[in-house]
């Protein structure tokens, strides 16, 4: 048998045929930044999906599972005024996609989609307690306490990326100010970089500024460059604070970092680790494990949103 995993990011939507064994076999990837009407964007997920069965002759679906920011277990929706989506308007996929395909479709927030990825089928199974952070064009998260996802009282919990670090820091697309999106996430570095660059006496025009981006300053960290690793330092520094304190309200046996950003290996685990420890209430030091997701690519993220499909 078969389920379709769904990964909604702000830059693109990747789309996977799953079977029951855990292998993605096909995928279908729409650009998420294209769409500003939650009607285009449902039928376009639509056709996406009837194009993977149709490739594969599947005639009867499992279920279908959405990973999506801002998704809303409770109504199957991704909600109004997303931050990073150009949709404004509430996306009532579930329902849409429950009535084209006669399935059973369980929408959730994305980074609580990855984390049941990886306790089903990663680095986390056996784990009752652990934390899935998602860096990308934003920071998602997904904690998982006594072996369920939290979801909270209004179905919103996991919103780490919002954490403020830095009082009356960097503006966030949330409306508020220092959060730990706007210094870990792919922009976030990005800024670290500039800043950095700027601070080594280096005058830099916008047009330099613009073209700088996260998997560069990845390549460059690895490639020695002083200046990007003083920006993914910079990054590590301020996302220990914020998960010494997610540490401190939930005591997870481990917190797994998946995403773009975690190509540049240890450019960003080393000081990661070493700033971690620092911040850790004296309970919790040397009891939590940091590490990145054992999945590959996006699988953790299909294969977490295939699985919600069978939490119905």
């Amino acid at each position: 048998m078969y389920s379709i995993g769904i990964d909604i990011g702000a830059t693109n939507t990747d789309l996977g045929l799953v079977r029951n064994d855990g292998t993605v076999i096909d995928r279908e990837r729409l650009s998420t930044q294209q769409y500003d009407k939650a009607e285009n964007y449902i039928a376009d997920i639509t056709s996406a999906i009837q194009q993977l069965l149709t490739r594969h002759d599947v005639t009867a679906l499992d279920g279908i599972g959405i990973g999506a920011p801002n998704g809303n277990h409770l109504t199957g929706c991704i909600e109004a005024n997303t931050a990073n989506l150009r949709i404004k308007e509430q996306i009532p996929l579930g329902r849409a996609l429950e009535e084209a395909f006669g399935t059973r479709v369980r929408l959730d927030n994305d980074a609580n989609a990855a984390a049941l990825g990886e306790m089903v089928y990663g680095g986390a199974k056996g784990m009752r307690n652990f934390i899935m952070l998602t860096l990308g064009t934003g920071v998602g998260s997904g904690i998982v306490i006594d072996g369920k996802l939290l979801h909270g009282t209004h179905g919103a919990a996991g919103e780490l990326g919002h954490a403020i670090v830095s009082p009356n820091g960097r503006a966030c697309s949330c409306g508020r100010k220092g959060c730990i999106e706007m210094y870990a996430s792919a922009r976030g570095i990005c800024q670290n970089y500039i800043e950095a660059l700027e601070a080594s006496g280096r005058n830099t025009t916008e047009e330099e500024r613009e073209a700088v981006t996260c998997q560069f300053v990845g390549e460059s960290a690895n490639a020695g460059d002083p200046v990007a690793r003083k920006a993914y330092d910079t990054t590590a520094y301020w996302l220990s604070i914020a998960l010494a304190n997610a540490a401190a309200f939930s005591e997870p046996e481990a917190i797994f970092l998946m995403g773009g950003p975690t190509r540049a290996g240890e450019a960003l685990l080393s000081p990661l680790q070493k700033y971690f420890e620092e911040n850790l209430l004296f309970l919790y030091k040397g009891k939590i494990k940091l590490q990145f997701s054992t999945l590959t690519g996006n699988d953790t993220a299909i294969l977490g949103a295939a699985a919600l499909s069978a939490e119905l």
